[in-house]
């Protein structure tokens, strides 16, 4: 096997934040009962594992639907379903109580791992179970009796609360109890959102088969805000899982929940990838953006500064301290992408002359040539009209075909400012290009 130091170092450096971030914070994790037979979900639950030995509180949720219906074939019983639910009658349920405690102790087991060569090696994972879920019947509907189908009464935010604190992996099966003693098959889906809901969760993420968010061209689409969400919902066929989990996603959001995420779970390390580093791996949705466009303030200096060190560096831009980056940050504007700065733009204005100079233009490498540039010169240009000026300049040594495709045209030292000309940095010998702005 061959071992590249660099890549592990940029990595470990790019996860760091995140670790720091997430410590202490409240997941609930959702996993279908059909990843149980993925030759990936022993590396998943330990992966499950890892987050608890950061110091994040998990919650996860384990289905068994594919384990149920094995078992009800494997007796020759009808798999009848109406409205999404399954109707459980007597030997349904029995099917039920059987495969979802099989579901259970697998996952224990693996949570329980400890050994040399595991990837929990020398940590301990306690496991905490319950009646955490007080369900009520489904009762008849459309004139089907649901039997023994029941949903979500009431989550026992307190008792899995104590389990966190703990230091537990919180393990909640599709199982919910009423006061008199029934049992009753819940959809493991709508458990994990009532639970997400109920603790008001920092995320919940649901593991899924294959992704529903696709653009046309098959793309990943990586973060929907709530409108996008519900609509691309109703694109999906009535009863898939896909139209289910985005619904599901939108109403999380709504109780309170931070952020829900879609993941493929047949992707390798898809937990650790969605959440250490900043693209992840599945679609984000939240109510609050996860991309902002907007003005600088002080507490965004070092960020800045650590975007343009590289272009300094290589003389791509005129180095600035972060004195100089203080007293002028009101003219900056950032692109903020999950708390990490990876665009930049400065309009230092020169009013006497209804001129303003674009400074500190800076897009972070893995972020070009995704349209965030022209987002961010569309966005300066109109701060410029709107400070009353006609033109703007830009001072570039390296990416002056950039700017030409978006309208700057060659200029001379003599027409900027003469400020700026007296600042003029003879040595860089930098190229002037100049765009007349158009009011909207």
């Amino acid at each position: 096997m061959s071992h590249c130091p660099a890549d592990f170092v940029h990595w470990f450096r790019q996860g760091a934040p995140y670790i720091n971030a997430h410590r202490g914070r409240t997941f609930v994790i959702s996993i279908g009962g059909e990843a149980t037979s993925d030759a990936g979900f022993a590396s998943l639950v330990h992966d499950v594992a890892l987050l608890n030995s950061l110091g994040i509180r998990v919650v996860l949720v384990a289905g068994a639907r594919a384990q149920i219906e094995q078992r009800l074939r494997d007796r020759n019983l009808a798999i009848r379903y109406h409205q999404g639910f399954r109707v459980t009658d007597d030997a349904a349920l029995d099917c039920v109580k059987d495969a979802v405690g099989s579901v259970r102790v697998e996952i224990e087991a693996l949570l329980s791992m400890g050994l040399a060569n595991s990837p929990m090696a020398g940590f301990r994972v306690q496991v905490a179970s319950g009646n955490f879920v007080t369900a009520r019947p489904l009762g008849v509907r459309d004139g089907v009796d649901f039997l023994h189908a029941g949903e979500v009464r009431r989550v026992d935010r307190d008792a899995i609360g104590r389990r966190l604190e703990d230091g537990c992996v919180v393990l909640v099966t599709p199982l919910g109890y009423s006061p008199t003693g029934e049992v009753f098959n819940l959809v493991a889906e709508d458990v994990a959102l009532a639970i997400a809901g109920a603790l008001q969760a920092d995320k919940l993420l649901y593991l899924t088969d294959g992704n529903p968010c696709q653009d046309a061209s098959g793309e990943l689409i990586r973060e929907m805000d709530l409108t996008q969400a519900a609509a691309r919902a109703e694109t999906l066929p009535a009863e898939s899982e896909g139209r289910r989990l985005l619904a599901s996603a939108v109403r999380a959001c709504g109780f309170g929940v931070a952020r829900v995420h879609l993941l493929d779970r047949a992707g390798d390390g898809c937990l650790l990838q969605e959440l250490f580093t900043r693209d992840g791996a599945g679609t984000l949705v939240s109510g609050d953006p996860f991309e902002s466009l907007r003005r600088a303030t002080v507490d965004d200096i070092g960020g800045i500064l650590e975007l343009i060190e590289p272009l300094e560096r290589d003389g791509v831009l005129v180095r600035r301290s972060r004195e100089q980056l203080e007293t002028a940050v009101e003219e900056f504007t950032v692109v903020e992408r999950d708390g990490t700065i990876i665009a930049s733009a400065a309009l230092s204005p020169h009013p006497e002359e209804a001129t303003g100079e674009l400074a500190c233009f800076a897009i972070h490498p893995d972020y070009r040539g995704c349209k965030r540039g022209d987002a961010l010169l569309r966005h300066v240009e109109r701060q410029a009209v709107q400070q009353g000026l006609r033109t703007l300049f830009v001072l570039t040594t390296r990416t002056a075909h950039w700017f030409r495709e978006r309208g700057f045209e060659a200029g001379s030292l003599d027409e900027l400012p003469g400020t700026r000309q007296r600042l003029y940095n003879l040595k860089r010998n930098s190229r002037v290009f100049i765009k007349q702005l158009v009011s909207d």
